[in-house]
């Protein structure tokens, strides 16, 4: 299926749970599930991901009648799971990183690009990056959400989503061209 029509369909599924339709967001739940649980695993580690899934698919359950724009789903299913995880570090005390720089940067075009023999280390890599360049990460490599649905998940402007993925980049980069001799 197309992307215009892929996305359709999930509108339509979407409607379809408001009208109290349990197969559709059984579907949605089959649809989501893997990718908020690579989400919520970088975010938090593997030992709390899966109870951090089923909270969110909790909420994300009793919302869903209360979502004015179903194209906005995919959205709005990952600011859940963001609140989520990051309401969990707060919990567990995992929350005491350094924010970041919230001043946007202008980014050039020479970021450092990553080739698939990188793919294993940056898997690895990505739990030891601050939860904020974990997060845009993922977003943006991993679910290819767009700077502007990046920025509405994650609650802050296109410039500093794009400052904070130029900067995740780098220190990505930085952390798979460690090699274990070297560390």
């Amino acid at each position: 299926m197309t992307d215009a029509i892929e996305r359709f369909y999930e509108q339509v599924l979407v409607l379809r749970c408001q009208a109290g339709d349990q197969r559709a967001f059984e579907e949605l739940v089959v649809r989501y599930s893997p990718r908020l649980a690579y989400f919520l695993r970088r975010m938090l580690g593997p030992d709390r991901a899966d109870d951090v899934l089923q909270e969110v698919w909790v909420d994300a359950f009793r919302g869903l009648p209360k979502l004015a724009a179903p194209g906005a789903f995919s959205t709005w299913l990952y600011r859940i799971a963001r609140d989520r995880a990051y309401r969990e570090l707060r919990a567990s005390g995992r929350a005491n990183y350094v924010a970041l720089e919230e001043d946007p940067v202008e980014v050039v075009d020479d970021e450092p690009e990553f080739s698939a023999d990188d793919a294993q280390r940056i898997h690895q890599s990505l739990n030891l990056l601050s939860p904020e360049h974990r997060e845009v990460l993922t977003l943006r490599f991993i679910e290819d959400m767009s700077y502007d649905q990046i920025a509405s998940v994650v609650g802050c402007k296109v410039g500093t989503i794009r400052s904070r993925i130029f900067y995740a980049k780098q220190a990505l980069r930085r952390l798979i061209d460690v090699r274990p001799e070297d560390a």
